[in-house]
């Protein structure tokens, strides 16, 4: 018989604390449409699980040079900053590996959308990454 290992982690303090730094510096950059530092902050291959407007499930892996044109064309280059008020909700399966579920209010160019998704980071010599975005209507762009 197979034993299955405890998935019940309850993330330290330090843990939690360093997801929530590692957010902070990823919204400060997106903020900023610092598209080049966003990239820093992953691993590629980056894994995106998303639908189209078909409602169909899509799933694609994007590398660097794909991740900075794509973010480019979507959050544009200029212009005032991008707001960002997130409530994160993370389950952390390990202390290496956390989702994070966020519902975000997005505001630029005086326009407010809010977003829903869910975030697979993963950590690595004591830093995390973003590894999977997990976001509904990126399909058509897969």
């Amino acid at each position: 018989m197979t034993v299955l290992p405890d998935t019940g982690y309850t993330p330290t303090a330090e843990e939690r604390a360093s997801l929530d730094a590692w957010f902070a510096e990823y919204d400060a950059a997106s903020a900023r449409r610092d598209i080049e530092r966003m990239a820093d902050l992953a691993v590629f291959p980056l894994n995106l699980v998303s639908d189209n407007s078909a409602g169909d499930g899509r799933s694609a892996q994007w590398d660097r040079k794909q991740f900075v044109e794509t973010m480019t064309h979507v959050m544009g280059e200029g212009g005032e900053d991008i707001t960002f008020e997130s409530v994160r909700t993370p389950v952390f399966l390990s202390g290496a590996m956390a989702v994070v579920f966020t519902d975000s209010t997005m505001t630029a160019e005086g326009r407010t959308q809010q977003l829903r998704y869910a975030d697979i980071l993963i950590r690595r010599d004591g830093k995390w990454a973003f590894q999977t975005m997990l976001q509904g209507g990126w399909g058509d762009n897969l």
